[in-house]
């Protein structure tokens, strides 16, 4: 018999992955992963010295920059598109802006005209 692998919340993890199939809201991994990012960046873009040294967090958001910026093009046009529909629902203003300029600012797109 095999025994489950207890976490430090007493949850096991056949429960923690029952949980995040039942209760997960996004249509795929990419769109899971794309909401993910977003709030990471968002979260160190808005960070107080206090919070998080800021050479970090410019290195942080560069190195994203950077990777995203060399996708191919056909990956690059998904997350464009991704990022694009997120913008669409998103109820919270200052999130919404967040993610209209998130191709650009990432490297996604070249300058706005």
């Amino acid at each position: 018999m095999v025994m489950p692998v207890v976490w430090w919340d007493g949850r096991t993890l056949p429960l923690i992955c029952q949980e995040a199939v039942v209760t997960s809201s996004y249509p795929s991994l990419t769109h899971a992963l794309a909401e993910a990012l977003v709030d990471v960046l968002r979260f160190i873009d808005g960070s107080e010295d206090e919070q998080m040294d800021p050479d970090d967090a410019v290195n942080v958001l560069e190195g994203v920059a950077h990777v995203v910026s060399t996708l191919p093009d056909d990956q690059r046009r998904e997350l464009i598109v991704l990022v694009g529909e997120m913008a669409a629902v998103e109820a919270d203003p200052a999130r919404r802006e967040f993610l209209v300029e998130f191709p650009e600012a990432f490297g996604l797109i070249d300058d706005a005209p």
